[in-house]
């Protein structure tokens, strides 16, 4: 079997294995590392990859997450029906979400504020921050007398993707109600009308606002990886991306190199999580840490600057990737874990599946 005509998605689904939580884990960390630098310096133009490719290796690593949860998820919504999918989604994303928001708030906050306790729990910016952060995902509010001294306040600094993954699944809903997922034209559709965006704006605003790219390569991104579990009949894995990885880096800096770096980061995405080299058991994580590595890297970090600021990035490093998996585990076996089984319980399963998506 060559290179260009490997399995479609559907053969390589239909395996006994694969490597989307081995993946996922190694997302999680590649943002981690990639956030060791803007922590220290307060921009993310310092981390070396932005200044080569224009992206972070932490932008790099939401896409791949994106691309999957596209994937899984529109996966999640047509194996289930949607009222097992609301219920699934609901409580594979918030009950870690919540655990970390009260953890930061208000153990991390109240250990590491300079304000008496007393004033610290009466604080209004305190209650603002949890409200903000578990209603509208606010990644840029801050803890009274928190990070003072840090080039960047906030303790939560990933969350702001959850909104994005938000809008995603309740685009997943929205259409699958509608009844579009059956009608495999209306998510392609939706994926090129969000490309043509993208780069049309390439061409006609080359200098649009990180927000307005990121409002549309998130949901083309997750788009895209909705179309290939749909198409998962027709779609064949292959390395072939990495040729729109290359001419994307050939074109750095000419519409369309962003459009395609993007759609190339979803299809590599799901590529490598089916690679056979990667998708075996003896890879696969016996915890899905990924999404608690994701969540508490950051406050992590900005408690290390805060305690060595003098340190530099690389030193850092290596303390915070450790303890990120250290809460990662621990929000796994005590929060993330316990509301899996009370998915499965219920949905009416027994068991928990291997690869229930988590999100970025």
């Amino acid at each position: 079997m060559n290179w260009l005509s490997g399995p479609t998605v559907g053969q390589a689904l239909a395996r006994p294995h694969n490597g989307f939580s081995s993946l996922r884990l190694a997302l999680a960390l590649m943002v981690v590392v990639s956030h060791a630098f803007s922590v220290v310096s307060g921009n993310g133009l310092d981390e070396p990859l932005a200044r080569t490719t224009g992206f972070s290796l932490g932008e790099h690593a939401v896409n791949g997450f994106f691309a999957v949860s596209g994937f899984l998820v529109t996966m999640s919504y047509d194996r289930r029906g949607w009222r097992d999918y609301v219920i699934a989604r609901s409580l594979r994303i918030l009950p870690g979400l919540v655990a970390a928001t009260l953890a930061v708030s208000l153990l991390l906050g109240g250990a590491l504020t300079r304000l008496p306790l007393a004033e610290y729990y009466a604080a209004p910016e305190l209650w603002r921050f949890v409200r903000g952060t578990l209603l509208s995902f606010k990644s840029n509010a801050s803890l009274p007398g928190l990070f003072e001294a840090n080039p960047l306040r906030s303790p939560l600094g990933t969350v702001w993707t959850l909104k994005y993954e938000t809008i995603c699944y309740v685009g997943v809903l929205v259409v699958g109600l509608c009844g579009l997922l059956r009608r495999r034209w209306a998510v392609p559709a939706l994926t090129t009308a969000l490309a043509l965006a993208l780069a049309t704006l390439e061409v006609v605003r080359p200098e649009m606002s990180k927000g307005t790219e990121t409002a549309l390569r998130l949901p083309l991104i997750f788009a895209f990886g909705a179309c290939l579990y749909l198409w998962r009949d027709r779609v064949r894995l292959g390395p072939w991306p990495l040729l729109g990885l290359a001419a994307a880096l050939l074109l750095q800096g000419h519409a369309p190199a962003r459009t395609l770096l993007f759609l190339s980061e979803s299809y590599a995405a799901i590529w490598l999580a089916f690679l056979p080299a990667l998708a075996r058991p003896a890879l696969d994580p016996p915890a899905d840490l990924s999404y608690g590595v994701y969540l508490y890297g950051w406050p992590i970090q900005q408690s290390l600057h805060a305690g060595f600021p003098t340190a530099p990035a690389l030193a850092l490093l290596p303390p915070a990737l450790l303890l990120a998996l250290l809460a990662a585990a621990l929000s796994w076996y005590a929060v993330e874990k316990p509301a899996l089984r009370l998915k499965a319980r219920a949905l009416g399963r027994r068991t928990l599946g291997t690869i229930e998506p988590a999100a970025p």
